[in-house]
Order: C-alpha cells, then structure tokens, then sequence
C-alpha cells in the first residue's frame, strides 16, 4: 500500500469518480490512476469502486470506510510536515480561508492588512462561496479555516469558534417613506418589495423566522449573495434593502439611508470552523485571536481538544462583542 495510491482514491472520490479530471487535478495521466487504484485493490481484496465497463460508477461499502481512513492517513501526514515546518520556519507558510463575500469585504480587511505586516512570509489565500461550500472546503482539507454565519453546524468534524455577533439594517433610499417613519416595524417592511440576501446566507434565516412569528409574508422581489449587490439594486428603486450592519459604509454609500434594524431580528453569530485533528502553527493562532481577540491560545486549543460539539460549553458565559 501506498501514500500515492491512497491520495489516488481520495482524489477521485472528490472529483465525482471522474479519474480524467483527477488526473488533470493531479498532473498526471488517467491510466496510471486507474492502475495504481486496480493494484490498490487487488492488494486489500476488495473493490473499492463499483464500475461499468472502464467507468466507475459508485464507490462500496468497503471502498467508503477505506476512503474515510485514507483522508485521515493523508490529513496526518500533512500535519507531519506542518509540524516540521512550524520547526524549521515558524513565520513561513500558508494560510487558506474560505469565507462568504460579507466577512471577505467587511469584516477581514484590518485582520488581514495587520497580519500580513506581521507575517509577510505567510501566503494567504482566499476562497469564497455559499456557507455550505465553505464548512465542506474546510471538512475536506481544501481550507484551514471556515469563517460564516450559517452551515457550519451540519459538519460534526468541524470544532466551531463563536467570534462576534452581528444583525441587520434597513436601506432606502433618501426619499422613501420608511425614512421618514417615526418607528421601523416589520408590519412596515412587509408592505414594501425587499431586497436581501439569498437563504443560507449571512444570517438569512433569522430573517425569514421574525416575519414567520408574526405571521407575515415578506414579499422577496431580489436575493443576492453580495451586499453591494443589494444596494445597487436599492439605488434602482427595486425595493428595500435589508444587509448586515457590518456592510454599510457611510462614506461610500451615498445616496442610501441606513435603519437600524437590530430590535426586528435576533442577531446572528459569526464563527470560525476548523476540522478536529489540524496542525495549528502560531501564525494560525495569531490569526484567529486577530479576528477574535477573546479566541487566545489557550481557548482555541482547548476547543480543539474538546470532545465533538461540546466545545460550546467554553464559550458559555462570554459576551461575544458586536458589530
């Protein structure tokens, strides 16, 4: 058995059981995988895929506890060389995130801007996409950390870090009648078309839960992921904007009229999520404490060590700061 063969099968797993694009993914040819996987399981004596003909169409029983402990053999590994790093260069690495466009715009440029002057040896990279996609980048190796609002609880191999709390504004335009209204009200909101973001994202579901407990129907015209987005679409008249507070910025917003909407919705919580059993280098540490600043060490190892979902009982008691 090999280290080779077992990252082979893994790979394919990740890329749909499609061996070309593996192969592409891998830089190298699609017959060298398909053999070392036939000699895979001709040495353990199991099919590890099912086929059609020279396809493959659906990973076995067999294959799929296989293909669970080859991802832990191959996340080990990468901690091996991780901890020799952390040795040999401790200000030397790289750091991937995955992260929505609201935490990407609004809240990580400072982070990022300090620890880049503190760590100008550390290759950041940046990942976006839905919540969803974010936790399965980090579940899946792909990132080191998931920093959103929604998804990361449908991953049990992801040890979660409550950061800030958050909630919403309105945005009209300077002169619409909810402007001048002497209170917001969702009664209000519901009279009008709304523009907001797409469910599953930054917080969209405590939205819809405050409209359902008061037995309204928000009348949804546009949905976006992006919070710019949004407001351009506010600027054209479209309907009502309803964003995270982090994403209004007076100097550039010109032209709109925030309300503050934070008595209309429960907030939401932003969190860090990192896959039990990865190798934290100091930069790491640092990185998450820039973030968090109540997320030190000791906390963040203590998470880590914790039994599944119980690092929660740490933070109880904390008040998470706002923003």
């Amino acid at each position: 058995m090999k280290l080779q063969q077992l990252r082979y099968i893994w790979e394919v797993t990740r890329h749909n059981l499609n061996v070309s694009a593996t192969a592409q993914s891998l830089y190298t040819s699609q017959p060298g995988i398909s053999k070392q996987i036939r000699l895979l399981e001709d040495e353990l004596g199991v099919e590890i895929f099912a086929r059609s003909g020279k396809h493959l169409t659906r990973v076995t029983p067999a294959g799929q506890a296989i293909i669970d402990l080859a991802g832990q053999v191959l996340r080990t590994t990468e901690n091996i060389k991780q901890v020799a790093q952390e040795h040999s260069d401790e200000r030397r690495g790289s750091l991937a995130i995955a992260t929505t466009h609201t935490q990407a715009r609004y809240a990580l440029p400072p982070v990022i801007r300090e620890f880049t002057r503190k760590y100008p040896d550390v290759a950041l990279h940046m990942q976006q996409g839905t919540p969803k996609q974010i936790a399965q980048m980090v579940s899946e190796g792909q990132a080191d950390f998931a920093i959103c609002t929604e998804s990361l609880e449908l991953f049990n191999d992801l040890v979660l870090l409550p950061c800030y709390r958050w909630n919403r504004c309105v945005l009209v335009p300077e002169n619409h009648p909810l402007a001048q209204a002497e209170e917001l009200t969702l009664e209000a909101l519901a009279e009008y078309p709304l523009v907001t973001y797409v469910f599953g994202f930054t917080g969209r579901s405590q939205l819809d839960d405050a409209f359902r407990a008061k037995d309204l129907t928000p009348n949804v015209v546009l949905t976006a992921a992006d919070a710019d987005v949004i407001k351009t679409y506010v600027r054209l008249g479209l309907g009502v904007g309803i964003v995270a507070h982090m994403a209004i910025d007076p100097e550039t917003d010109t032209g709109l009229v925030a309300l503050d909407a934070g008595h209309l919705f429960e907030s939401s919580t932003t969190k860090i999520g990192i896959r039990r059993g990865t190798f934290m280098r100091s930069y790491m540490y640092d990185f998450v404490q820039g973030f968090a600043s109540h997320l030190n060490r000791d906390i963040v190892e203590a998470a880590l060590a914790a039994g599944p979902r119980h690092e929660h009982e740490l933070f109880e008691g904390i008040e998470l700061p706002i923003r």
